[in-house]
């Protein structure tokens, strides 16, 4: 063998090299590689022509690069920041001027202070986040919203400081964004009637809790005494009592379908959520019983393939067990991550599904 063909096996045997010829740019910043004949080191996502074998060398750092004599590619930039983290550093830095912003600011305010243009801005923003700057504001006005009403202030002057400049357009968008009318949020949920039942699956026990406008919540745990504390926390002071024998019938219903997937669940939902997590907990209703779904491919269905983290924080929000099936989304590699109700029982419930 000679020395170039064993320099090119070495390359190919090497597991950086798969990065290298698929452009990988999750590989970003985990290695660089530099090709000889062009005396340039790159990311592993480049675009240049792609580079013979032998011709390639891996190095762990920049540094490490340089030091062996070779320059930083011109095109791919690798001892600057990542396109992906200059553009998250720019929407942290738009997040922060949404989040304490005195009155609403424009799309044209936004991209001017972050040195964009109104329409890239806008598109980078919602590749970042899943949301449109508009939706995000939104999002942040109703946590001030119920923030306000929390510590006791008036309906009236929380919406306003908020930002919604009147009251019209608040209460449009009241129930969306609450869950209920501001009056009710501001009194924790009185005169809101919640009945709700325990029983014990092969998951352990399960609560499953229904308003007027549908099921809110299918909790599991260990004890029937802390799901009705979880569940009473929520609306402190709402009519929340157990449901009557009737209701047995429905709470089976869920247990049964617990224990085979495959028999399907048609409940009306009362789902509450911002309008990012409501559209992944869509996404999530149409991944078919048997078959999982990785963080990125729901980012990728709801058109925002670069909210992965979004996506995860929204399964994390979810409180409606197996109706919205949180448990099929998994690792980009196959592998379980957190789940709300316990790593093992999401893979039980996985493992039902391809029962």
């Amino acid at each position: 063998m000679t020395s170039s063909q064993a320099r090119s096996a070495e390359t190919l045997n090497d597991p950086r090299w798969p990065a290298v010829l698929h452009r990988d740019k999750s590989a970003d910043g985990q290695f660089v590689y530099s090709v000889k004949s062009t005396g340039v080191y790159c990311r592993p996502s480049c675009s240049s022509r792609q580079a013979r074998p032998e011709n390639v060398q891996f190095h762990q750092t920049c540094l490490a690069a340089e030091q062996a004599g070779f320059r930083p590619c011109l095109r791919c930039k690798p001892n600057q920041a990542a396109l992906a983290d200059q553009q998250r550093l720019l929407v942290e830095q738009a997040c922060h001027l949404i989040a304490h912003a005195e009155t609403p600011l424009s799309l044209e305010q936004l991209a001017a202070q972050v040195g964009l243009s109104p329409y890239y801005f806008h598109r980078m923003f919602k590749a970042v986040t899943g949301l449109t700057p508009k939706s995000y504001a939104n999002a942040q006005r109703a946590t001030r919203v119920r923030n306000q009403l929390q510590q006791g202030e008036t309906v009236t002057n929380a919406l306003y400081d908020a930002g919604f400049n009147s009251s019209g357009r608040f209460y449009t968008v009241a129930d969306k964004l609450l869950g209920m009318t501001p009056r009710a949020y501001k009194d924790g949920g009185t005169n809101v009637r919640i009945s709700y039942a325990i029983g014990r699956c092969s998951l352990g026990a399960l609560l499953v809790a229904q308003s007027e406008r549908g099921f809110c919540a299918i909790l599991f745990g260990e004890d029937a005494q802390a799901l009705e504390t979880d569940l009473i926390s929520r609306f402190p002071r709402a009519a929340i009592e157990p449901a009557d024998n009737a209701f047995a019938r429905v709470l089976a219903q869920v247990i049964q379908f617990v224990e085979a997937p495959a028999q399907g669940l048609d409940l009306p939902l009362d789902i509450r959520g911002t309008v990012f997590q409501q559209r992944v907990w869509q996404a999530l209703q149409a991944i078919p019983v048997g078959q999982t779904a990785s963080y990125r491919d729901i980012a990728e269905r709801i058109g925002s393939p670069r909210a992965v983290r979004a996506v995860a924080g929204a399964c994390a929000a979810n409180t409606l067990a197996v109706a919205v099936p949180c448990h099929r989304v998994v690792r980009n590699d196959g592998g379980l991550s957190g789940y709300r109700w316990g790593v093992e029982r999401k893979a039980k419930l996985l493992e039902k599904e391809r029962e």
